[in-house]
């Protein structure tokens, strides 16, 4: 005769005992360090759970144990040609997402200042009127730096860079570039001592040890052409997008800090703030060849995303720079079926790194396009449309930045 009751067994018990378990039993600070592991997104949600839920979201604990998770997925602050939105492309949940808790300390509206760069958890902006403003755009909390004073007025800002440390708490630096070609000078703001350091010029690095350029020459008159949103070619002294025009990134290589940019004449230059130098790498392409470069920084390194056409033929790639060999490699490239989309198109790039991922922001007056390329598989992936009030939204570029709740201006 078989038995009425199937007889427990012993993973039974266990998956019984487990199931039972609630969060209520756990302690305040084991309560905090497991909600601190959640997405980002998820936070906002914590404080319509529970009552207790919500007082720790709230606490000073959490956003110290929010401070001890590595790293986070990255989100994309999306820079539409307008200059006015808040949108962001959340790459843990692979969906767009609008920010309601963004509010810049500006006179009018957020179209009197735009994105200027990112680190960590941060976003620095650049008002119309010259001045910066560092922003966490999943709190919304702000803070203006204080004014900026140039040497000379007529110093065209060629760099502006972010990095973040987090010691006992977050501190940033803010790193401007300025100056025409080879006079330059750079400007930092440290968050620790909330001031502006006094400007630095840069020497030209010509010992034998140096890169070989071609344009550094005073008397160098070569245009590299580039091409409008519009489809007209323009002189590259004309900025592609106004969200870009400082395009730039920072890297710490072998102890130094190095500021890359796009020089007028579309080399890359270095910047060696440690040694107070600057050299420029060799192009990539001739002069006067027509393509849309930028450069982004993943896994502390700059690289360089080029799209050319050549031969009836269309190629996005990117590229590292080897400085044994002193050449450009090559290191990833769209696929052949997916970049001819864009062959006659005339279409710009505007990029951002984060980690081993680099976004690529593809426009033309026919297309629009996003896409996320791994450059640890070499897989290329369109993002999807953003629509906002049944409207297909349009962005020019891109920054990046953790989603950090803990980080604080």
């Amino acid at each position: 005769m078989e038995p009425s009751l199937k007889r427990k067994s012993p993973e039974n018990e266990d998956f019984l005992h487990l199931n039972g378990f609630s969060l209520d039993d756990l302690n305040e600070d084991l309560l905090e360090r497991v909600l601190s592991w959640l997405p980002t997104s998820s936070f906002f949600r914590l404080t319509s759970v529970c009552k207790r839920w919500k007082s720790a979201a709230a606490s000073v604990s959490f956003k110290l144990a929010c401070s001890h998770i590595p790293s986070r997925d990255p989100w994309f602050l999306m820079v539409s040609p307008s200059l006015n939105q808040s949108i962001v492309f959340d790459t843990a949940e692979n969906s767009w997402k609008k920010l309601n808790h963004l509010r810049l300390p500006l006179e009018d509206s957020n179209i009197n200042c735009m994105p200027v760069a990112a680190s960590g958890g941060l976003v620095c902006y650049r008002k119309l009127s010259g001045n910066f403003v560092v922003c966490n755009p999943v709190t919304g909390s702000c803070s203006e730096l204080p004014p900026l004073h140039f040497p000379s007025e007529n110093q065209p800002l060629n760099a502006v860079v972010m990095s973040t440390t987090f010691r006992d708490q977050i501190s940033y630096k803010i790193v401007l570039v300025f100056g025409e070609l080879p006079n330059l000078l750079f400007k930092v703001y440290d968050s620790s001592s909330c001031c502006w350091e006094d400007e630095t010029a840069l020497r030209r690095e010509v010992d034998d040890n140096s890169i070989d350029c071609d344009s550094t020459d005073d008397d160098d008159d070569n245009v590299v052409y580039f091409l409008s949103k519009a489809g007209t070619v323009v002189a590259s002294s004309m900025q592609r997008s106004p969200s870009k025009q400082y395009s730039s990134v920072i890297t710490t290589k072998d102890g130094e800090e190095m500021v890359y940019f796009l020089s007028s004449s579309g080399t890359v230059v270095a910047c060696n703030l440690t040694s107070k130098c600057f050299f420029e790498y060799p192009r990539l392409l001739p002069v006067f060849s027509e393509y849309s470069i930028d450069i982004v920084e993943c896994g502390g390194e700059m690289l360089v995303v080029l799209l050319s056409e050549f031969l009836e033929s269309t190629s996005l790639r990117v590229w590292k720079y080897d400085d044994t060999n002193r050449c450009w490699q090559q290191i990833a490239a769209m696929a052949a079926a997916m970049s001819q989309e864009w062959y006659g198109k005339k279409a710009d790039i505007n990029c951002v790194g984060a980690g081993h991922q680099i976004l690529i922001c593809l426009n033309s007056p026919e297309l629009c396009t996003y896409v996320l390329c791994d450059l640890v598989t070499n897989t290329w992936t369109e993002l999807p449309k953003c629509c906002l009030n049944g409207e297909v939204m349009e962005f020019m570029s891109a920054f990046s930045f953790e989603p950090r709740i803990e980080a604080c201006v």
